[in-house]
């Protein structure tokens, strides 16, 4: 096997954030100048983003991140042999994960569950357990006994819930998604919506198999990512799965 010396990282945050072109500049200059790769999306809600490069860079650019953020940077870590990315973004957008719902974040303080806790939750028979993913996600692999919502983008996820879910029948409901973000933004949205006992995965299937050893793990398959990898494995290595994403976007 080839050196993995190439660092991945994923993270993001909800915070207010003003100045967004000088933030986007100030980034892309620093991504160019430590030869790091990948996409960063901000907007005024908060930032998210996967990048890549040489661990001595990307320790560099956390650094300039959490200068310009004015915040620690909490990230999910993985290595492969070559960067998966071969380009530069910095995107302004209304949004950082796409949801086309208003919520409060701070409706989802006490929701979250760390990865060593996870199994605990979703053994229980009266959790609803909800993958938060795509449909060609959920077909890479998921964690057993979960429900897949079928749908093909995550602004599709408030009507699943509309038609198939009660608050007054589902009394406990846990989600997770690949790094944590779109349920750090649905779990409020389901309070919201009368759904009082609700769990997410903390920091989502990436810090779970990260953190949870392999004899333990719940998850069955390997974790759809969003670049050239397509999916990792239970040890986060580069996976086997097939890019059922590219049928989607052939349509």
């Amino acid at each position: 096997m080839r050196e993995q010396n190439i660092q991945i990282i994923t993270f993001y945050q909800f915070k207010r954030l003003e100045n967004l072109p000088e933030i986007r500049e100030s980034l892309k200059t620093s991504m160019r100048e430590l030869s790091v790769f990948g996409t960063i999306i901000i907007a005024a809600e908060g930032f998210n983003s996967t990048v890549s490069g040489a661990p001595e860079d990307i320790k560099n650019f956390i650094a300039v991140l959490q200068k310009v953020f004015e915040t620690k940077i909490v990230y999910k870590s993985s290595f492969h042999e070559q960067s998966p990315f071969r380009r530069i973004h910095v995107k302004i957008k209304p949004e950082i994960v796409t949801l086309k719902k208003k919520v409060e974040i701070e409706k989802g303080i006490g929701t979250h569950v760390a990865p060593q806790d996870w199994n605990k939750i979703i053994e229980d028979e009266e959790v609803f357990l909800l993958d938060a993913r795509n449909d060609y996600e959920f077909r890479v692999g998921t964690f057993a006994g979960a429900v897949n919502p079928i749908i093909e983008k995550f602004s599709e996820l408030p009507a699943y819930v509309e038609e198939n879910l009660n608050p007054d029948k589902h009394k406990k409901i846990a989600m997770f998604c690949t790094g944590g973000i779109r349920c750090e933004k649905f779990a409020p949205y389901l309070r919201e919506k009368g759904f009082e006992q609700v769990y997410q995965l903390e920091g989502g299937i990436l810090k779970y198999l990260e953190e949870v050893p392999p004899d333990e793990h719940l998850w069955q398959g390997e974790c759809f990512v969003f670049d050239e990898r397509v999916s990792v494995d239970e040890k986060l290595n580069k996976g086997t799965a097939e890019d059922l994403s590219v049928k989607l976007k052939s349509k």
